[in-house]
């Protein structure tokens, strides 16, 4: 929570039942970190997240370590759809454009801020990196995505950072990830509302909401398209 690793908790040892339940109930993403490579910078949980590819038919969206052409290469062979790149990102962002290139509509750069200072290393530290300066540099290169989280909100559940998603929307052109805070479907519906220079949000992702049963897959879906078209 908050990026601390010592506040972590397990909700379910079974990561691939997890998936294969998200995805029966109808998700249209399945969104998986390695929190293991993230703070080593090495592949951890590779073949769990192959078994998650093979156990649903929905697509993978995964990060974590991926920090060299070989690591995004590995992901994607194990059947994830979209590699997001987070950490080498910001200490190699000529890796990103490689990566595009390589794989393009596969790769989506994960932004994890604290207000408008990204952070790396699994949030561990402040990189001096504007949020809003990168998203632009990398909208530039054809990501496929931006996904943003505001470190100070994820695993809270007290709502998202509508300010720093917006400020995200107003000055890139590629589709916005919302993460972090999700606790309510009215945080759902507020963010499938969220309209800034004429552009809405592509998706959110949630955890612990889901995990901590204040609403289901099915539910979430419903907000979201409740308020889609408004």
């Amino acid at each position: 929570m908050r990026g601390d690793y010592a506040a972590e908790t397990v909700y379910d040892a079974d990561p691939v039942g997890v998936a294969a339940r998200f995805a029966a109930a109808g998700t249209r993403w399945i969104h998986v970190v390695d929190l293991d490579a993230a703070r080593r910078g090495s592949a951890g949980n590779l073949r769990a997240i192959e078994a998650i590819c093979a156990a649903v038919s929905c697509p993978v969206q995964s990060g974590g370590g991926v920090r060299s052409v070989a690591a995004a290469s590995a992901l994607l062979d194990a059947g994830v759809a979209r590699v997001v790149v987070g950490t080498a990102a910001v200490e190699q962002p000529d890796l990103v454009e490689e990566l595009c290139a390589l794989h393009p509509g596969q790769v989506a750069v994960g932004l994890d801020a604290r207000g408008r200072e990204v952070a790396v290393r699994g949030w561990v530290e402040g990189s001096g990196v504007d949020l809003v300066s990168l998203a632009q540099r990398f909208a530039r290169v054809g990501v496929a995505a931006l996904v943003v989280t505001e470190i100070g909100r994820d695993g809270t559940m007290e709502g998202p950072d509508l300010g720093q998603l917006g400020s995200v929307l107003e000055t890139v052109d590629v589709p916005v990830v919302a993460s972090g805070g999700v606790g309510a479907l009215a945080d759902l519906r507020t963010l499938a509302r969220l309209r800034v220079a004429g552009r809405t949000l592509a998706g959110v992702i949630v955890g612990r909401a889901l995990y901590e049963g204040r609403f289901d897959v099915s539910e979430a879906l419903g907000a979201l398209s409740d308020h889609r078209d408004r």
